[in-house]
């Protein structure tokens, strides 16, 4: 059982930047692809972005393709989601998701989620 604990969200102004974190634990992370997630209020979960179990490969929604990046640290069982560029748009609660097969939709394991605001 995979435990994701997610750290980094606040409030920042449109135009800000903010570094999401996720740690795992319970299994062995490089075993994992990893996934972010967001969920605005009053609308559905959406997909983020993806990456693969080494790093290698990624995906992005077109909404933040060119703003964010993800990436991991397989030492430090750690993923990434850095946010430039943000918009209020962008606010939502943000959560990793973790499963042995890269996908942009279904994930067996989920954080709980780190809340991002962004002012305009």
């Amino acid at each position: 059982q995979v435990q994701l604990v997610e750290s980094g969200g606040g409030l920042v102004q449109a135009g800000g930047s903010l570094r999401l974190s996720c740690v795992a634990s319970g299994g062995t992370f490089s075993d994992y692809a990893m996934g972010w997630f967001r969920q605005a209020p009053g609308k559905e979960r959406e997909f983020v972005a993806a990456i693969s179990r080494r790093g290698t490969i990624t995906n992005y929604a077109d909404s933040v393709k060119g703003r964010f990046t993800i990436s991991r640290t397989n030492a430090k069982n750690t993923v990434y989601l850095q946010m430039n560029s943000l918009k209020p748009e962008d606010t939502a609660v943000y959560s990793c998701a973790a499963d042995v097969v890269f996908s942009t939709i279904k994930y067996d394991y989920w954080g709980r989620g780190t809340q991002v605001t962004v002012s305009s």
